[in-house]
């Protein structure tokens, strides 16, 4: 595991824990969010709870390195769809942006540790 892969997943993890946290919390900022994207509420607790799955993945990675890689598959995917659904609303690129570029850090991410999926036991 590499020093660079160690402070993208630190960030991941932060990051992520504060916004599934407040979408699990129902903050008014991510119920309003949702409510503008045309998303029903119980769709914001799933999405919060996506993004636990991946801090998840992302905390046990530091021990068993190929789980970092499938971590940041998972949470690119879903930076994937959060670009799809702003886009679906004709959102301004900078409301899209945040999406976007965590979207790209967790592809940089995955293909630091690409090994860990091509052998994920080696």
């Amino acid at each position: 595991m590499t020093t660079l892969s160690i402070i993208i997943q630190s960030l991941l993890i932060l990051i992520f824990l504060l916004a599934g946290g407040s979408k699990l919390a129902g903050a008014k900022a991510q119920v309003e969010a949702f409510n503008h994207l045309g998303l029903p509420q119980w769709f914001r607790v799933i999405t919060g709870l996506v993004q636990y799955i991946g801090v998840t993945g992302l905390i046990i990675g530091f021990w068993h390195p190929w789980v970092t890689a499938w971590a940041g598959v998972w949470l690119a995917i879903t930076m994937l769809f959060g670009c799809i659904a702003h886009l679906k609303v004709k959102d301004p690129v900078s409301k899209t942006m945040p999406a976007f570029v965590l979207g790209v850090i967790a592809i940089i991410l995955v293909f630091i540790n690409i090994d860990g999926i091509r052998y994920p036991f080696s």
